[in-house]
């Protein structure tokens, strides 16, 4: 194995959590939830259909994930099948998506950990921008030190976020109103189908990210097995998440009163407010989101993007300085300083509304690339062994080419416009660095993998593992959609 690669770390488990967690986080327990004060009760639909057109760019992920397990991920795909320049502009974009992601998930943060005070009546003499900036900073550190400690922190967040989310479930179902899903607002009449897409976008924001665990192929253990696993449940895991949210949103704030949600900056606080649900209650969910939710996508957001800035650096296209590995820790540390950085400068604008449109521009452009380079390596790369292929390419990569780009219709001005600058800005180096590099041997093919097979055993006993997720997760979708379907029939 080259010296200069990653080391293989992470499991299924690890696979899905990183994944699942860079999504859920600040698109549902900000914008996300803003969505229901314009939608109401009819929000479920907006959410089903974000699910639906993930499912399968989510496959074709599955698909390039295990046979080109790089760290990277869409970078690598799509370099490799429709052009270098493309998968820098597809590189490129996928870091400030999640450099977006880290600074609105930090201000997140912030918005609630200080409502977590001012459940029991006590005011955080500290703004915002300082708190957000200080967490980024504690977790740049944690990344540094290392692929397993960020796996493990994973782990214990999103456990942390899923038990605490069940007990606050289970406290608030005496306080839902099951009337309140008959009733529409009243300005839902005013809904037109540009307005229904434009919600759909920013619901879908918050599925946006679920092939993260591609960006980190190159430290996870079996990807011809694990990738694919984890690509199959996390749609699946993001919607039933944010429709069980969504289910207790519409179910306690009265209908009279949710369109307060639309403009609030932490919606799930201003809902129980609303509803008159404080102390415990409030406080309990304020700590599940912000030490589980929030902390599980701000770890997972400040260490994915540098494995893309990483690799990038390491083909030539990017600085070379951004491929240098620390020595004890193994991770990708300028990279991971550079990226942090930045993001501290993002949670200065303090506005959740510009983040989320910046980062939902690069994240339609990159999945279009990437979507197209799953397509480009069937024909460029027939030769490439993929452990898992995706069914009906031919029809399935250009229809949600095509849903992606109508979605980006939608997008607020000044995020276009910074989208286009990012772009013009990534190319400018991308020139200067293939210049200086060009007679280098930095190629995307010149890391080479040896394809590792689990004994029987563990096999065994990751089939058990998948299994068991794959039936809690169906469980968990199936008992939200009854939720919905129960509180429309009584």
């Amino acid at each position: 194995m080259n010296e200069n690669t990653l080391k293989r770390t992470f499991g299924m488990r690890e696979a899905v959590t990183i994944t699942v967690g860079t999504v859920i986080g600040v698109g549902l327990f900000t914008t996300g939830a803003n969505v229901v004060g314009t939608m109401g009760p009819a929000v479920i639909i907006a959410t089903f259909v974000a699910m639906l057109i993930s499912i399968y760019p989510a496959l074709l992920y599955a698909e390039m994930g295990a046979a080109l397990p790089y760290a990277g991920g869409t970078y690598k795909y799509a370099a490799m099948g429709i052009g270098k320049p493309f998968g820098m502009l597809a590189g490129w974009n996928f870091i400030i998506s999640l450099v977006a992601v880290t600074s609105g998930e930090a201000l997140a943060f912030s918005f609630y950990f200080k409502t977590l005070f001012s459940a029991f009546g006590m005011e955080l003499p500290i703004s915002d921008r300082m708190l957000a900036t200080i967490v980024v900073i504690v977790f740049i550190v944690t990344n540094v030190m290392g692929v397993e400690m960020t796996g493990k922190l994973q782990n214990g967040f999103m456990f942390f976020f899923w038990g605490v989310a069940i007990i606050w479930f289970i406290t608030m179902i005496p306080n839902v109103h099951l009337p309140y899903f008959l009733e529409m607002p009243a300005f839902m009449s005013e809904m037109t189908p540009l307005s229904f897409i434009a919600a759909v976008s920013m619901i879908w924001w918050c599925f946006a990210g679920f092939e993260t665990c591609c960006a980190m192929g190159e430290e996870i253990k079996y990807p011809q097995i694990n990738i694919p696993r984890a690509l199959f449940l996390a749609p699946f895991i993001v919607f039933a998440v944010n429709a069980a949210f969504q289910w207790f949103l519409v179910g306690i704030v009265p209908t009279e009163e949710i369109a307060s949600l639309t403009t609030a900056s932490a919606p799930f606080a201003e809902a129980m407010t609303k509803a008159g649900i404080l102390g415990f209650p409030l406080a309990l969910l304020a700590a599940g989101i912000a030490f589980g939710g929030d902390f599980s996508t701000l770890n997972a957001s400040i260490a994915v993007p540098p494995r893309y800035l990483f690799t990038m650096a390491r083909d030539g296209a990017m600085p070379k300085v951004f491929a240098k590995i620390h020595k004890k820790y193994q991770t990708p540390y300028i990279a991971i300083l550079t990226l942090g950085i930045l993001s501290a400068f993002l949670i200065a604008s303090n506005s959740m509304i510009y983040i989320a449109s910046v980062s939902l521009f690069a994240d339609l452009f990159y999945y279009v690339l990437g979507i197209a380079a799953s397509f480009g390596l069937r024909k460029k790369h027939p030769e490439i062994k993929r452990p898992y292929k995706a069914p009906g390419i031919m029809i399935g990569a250009p229809v949600s080419v095509v849903i992606y780009l109508i979605m980006m219709t939608q997008l607020d001005k000044e995020a276009l416009i910074t989208g286009v600058i990012w772009c013009i800005l990534g190319l400018a180096i991308y020139a200067i660095c293939r210049r200086k590099y060009q007679g280098g041997k930095a190629e995307e093919n010149e890391v080479v993998f040896q394809v590792q097979v689990p004994g029987a055993e563990e096999k065994k006993k990751m089939d058990r593992e998948f299994k068991i997720w794959r039936n809690v997760v169906a469980i968990a979708v199936i008992l939200v959609l009854l939720a919905y379907g129960v509180a429309y029939i009584l």
